[in-house]
């Protein structure tokens, strides 16, 4: 807060004060823990005062610890000092693990001014020599209990510990009362503190899922080195040493094993008999259950809101479609009325105009003109329309005879004129049409005539090279030209062309084509040279196949041959007999010409597809 001003005493502003910056601070020190301790014992009280509170209780508690005498403690066997209960030896053993270190000093103080050897000795009692004396077992409880790091590893072996994990019908029967107290007493070894409790009937399921899962995760800080068999400071040497070390580390670390084996028991068996767990996954399985079913009745209610907007909409469809259809059939029948008022006035018109001209006498002096002109005036009838006809009646029944002979005449030919136009473009459309027929078809291949050989090279050359075959029409149009005998070079455009010629072609042609090739392929395949006929039969074919079947090769003869060529190979001893026995119908002859044909067949194939590629790479 600024002073006020004296009297003759001027306030200034030098420069207006900064803004204020907010930093975060972290509270520490002793002060900072008071303030924490005082508010959570919701008191008021400095920390000079809290110090004293504190050591007054514990000097209270110092007033208040009772010892429990050891009854065995002038027994005890001095060598065999590991095995016995410090915190007994001690007189604490109803404190044990929760005793603090000011109670274990003064429980040693005590039961020292009672036991020590000089006191007893001058009380007249026989005291042991050395290390044999029983006095000698308090002197290592007092050394163990006082050392944080070798009292952690005697609390680990607590000889009064139970280590036992409850059975399941146990648990069953009343769960909480026996696991409680369990996790309880082994939560001792947890390196985290605050560990959750196991609850009641009414935890909620956030507190069991957070239970379960800290001791699935349990962090023990127990260790066993307390047991271990060899103690390293006796070795000889170093290496002695080393070998004791790496002794206790595996005996530690066997057990360290068991006793988390142990805690997983604890929990799996808790976990399996918590009443809680059925009931969440009871609850569970109800709410999936409801979910599932009010999904279900969503989507049948969707599906039913579906099915009645289709339900509307074929209905709305529907009477759409009747009115349409009721307007289309009364515009049907106003049309239709129309039409027949119109046939009825062009009926009364052409009526109209054939009595006039028969008044006329046909504008006639004789009879072949008198019919001739009949002919045209129906000609007029059936040509003129209702406009037409009503233009010229009015003209007839107001004109004289030879004025009507004239109107009537200048009609007719008007007619015969346009009718001669329809005729000469009729005439147009035809030859144009057969025009186009010839050039697309009739022709073929550009203008290049195509014989019955030809026709024949281009269906073995289509059913050589399925669809599919890589430039499959400038492949067949290279074969072609590779195999034809016409000379005519023929392009893939051409073999197109006429390959879908032939596509159009009527069954009956088709198999005319077909014939004629088949009797071909007979007359070439029977036709054999003079000189053959009385040849002798060749050392390499049998007598009596040398005349050979000429019917062409079936399907089921192919594969017959393919897999005999398969199960014979080149090495196989009188393959071609072997392979004629296979293939029924078929001499040996037969075979050995087939499978040449093949070979050709194939080769013919090849370079026509090599001569394509060769020419696309160009």
């Amino acid at each position: 807060m600024l002073l006020e001003a004296l009297e003759g005493e001027v306030t200034e502003v030098y420069r207006p004060a900064a803004a204020s910056v907010q930093v975060q601070v972290e509270p520490v020190g002793r002060w900072f823990e008071a303030y924490i301790r005082r508010r959570n014992r919701n008191a008021s009280a400095s920390f000079q005062e809290l110090e004293d509170e504190e050591s007054s209780s514990e000097e209270e508690e110092d007033e208040e610890l009772q010892l429990e005498e050891h009854p065995m403690l002038r027994t005890l066997d001095p060598k065999d000092w590991k095995n016995q209960d410090h915190y007994a030896v001690l007189g604490l053993p109803h404190l044990r693990y929760r005793a603090t270190q000011k109670q274990i000093k003064a429980a040693h103080k005590a039961i020292v001014l009672k036991h020590h050897p000089d006191k007893r000795k001058a009380a007249g009692e026989q005291i042991g020599e050395g290390d044999n004396d029983y006095f000698t077992c308090i002197t290592k409880a007092i050394e163990i209990l006082s050392d944080p790091v070798k009292r952690r590893a005697f609390d680990s072996v607590d000889p009064i510990f139970d280590n036992t994990v409850p059975s399941k019908a146990e648990g069953k029967e009343n769960f909480f009362v026996v696991f409680a107290p369990v996790f309880e007493r082994n939560a001792r070894w947890s390196s985290k503190k605050h560990v959750p409790k196991l609850g009641t009937m009414e935890s909620n399921f956030e507190e069991v899922d957070n239970f379960y899962s800290f001791w699935y995760n349990f962090d023990s800080w127990r260790e066993f080195s307390y047991l271990d068999e060899e103690e390293k400071e006796k070795a000889e040497c170093r290496d002695e040493r080393r070998w004791i070390e790496k002794q206790n580390r595996a005996s530690r670390a066997q057990r360290k094993k068991e006793e988390m084996n142990r805690i997983r028991t604890l929990v799996d068996m808790a976990y399996s008999c918590d009443p809680r767990i059925k009931k969440f996954k009871e609850e569970e399985k109800a709410r999936k259950e409801s979910e599932k079913k009010a999904k279900a009745e969503a989507k049948k209610k969707e599906q039913e809101e579906k099915e009645r907007a289709r339900q509307a909409e074929l209905e709305s469809a529907r009477l759409a479609k009747e009115k349409e259809e009721e307007e289309a059939k009364q515009a049907a029948q106003q049309a239709k009325k129309e039409k027949e008022i119109q046939k009825k006035a062009i009926k009364k018109e052409r009526q109209k105009l054939r009595t006039t001209c028969k008044n006329w006498n046909y504008f006639a002096d004789n009879e072949a003109d008198g019919v001739k002109m009949m002919e045209d005036v129906e000609k007029l009838c059936d040509r003129l329309e209702l406009t037409s006809l009503q233009s010229l009646n009015d003209v007839l029944s107001s004109a004289s005879k030879e004025e009507s002979r004239a109107v009537v005449q200048k009609q007719i030919q008007e007619v015969n004129t346009q009718l001669q136009k329809e005729r000469e473009a009729e005439i147009q459309a035809r030859q144009a049409a057969r025009s186009a027929e010839q050039a697309s078809g009739g022709g073929g291949g550009g203008g290049k005539n195509w014989n019955e050989d030809d026709l024949q090279l281009l269906i073995k050359a289509v059913n050589l090279f399925p669809a599919g075959t890589n430039a499959r029409w400038e492949v067949i149009a290279n074969y072609m030209n590779l195999h034809s005998c016409s000379g005519v070079k023929r392009t893939a455009k051409d073999v197109i062309n006429k390959a879908k010629n032939l596509q159009r072609l009527d069954p009956v042609q088709k198999d005319e084509i077909n014939r004629k090739a088949f009797e071909k392929f007979k007359k070439e395949h029977t036709s054999v040279p003079p000189s053959i006929d009385n040849a002798a039969p060749s050392e390499r074919f049998d007598a009596s196949g040398s005349d050979g079947n000429v019917a062409p090769w079936t399907t089921e003869e192919q594969k017959l041959l393919e897999q005999a060529l398969k199960t014979y190979p080149v090495n196989t001893p009188e393959r071609w007999e072997k392979i004629a026995v296979a293939v029924p119908e078929r001499s040996k002859k037969d075979c050995m010409k087939r499978y040449k044909d093949l070979v050709e067949m194939v080769k013919a194939k090849k370079a026509a597809q090599e001569q394509v590629a060769a020419k696309s790479k160009k």
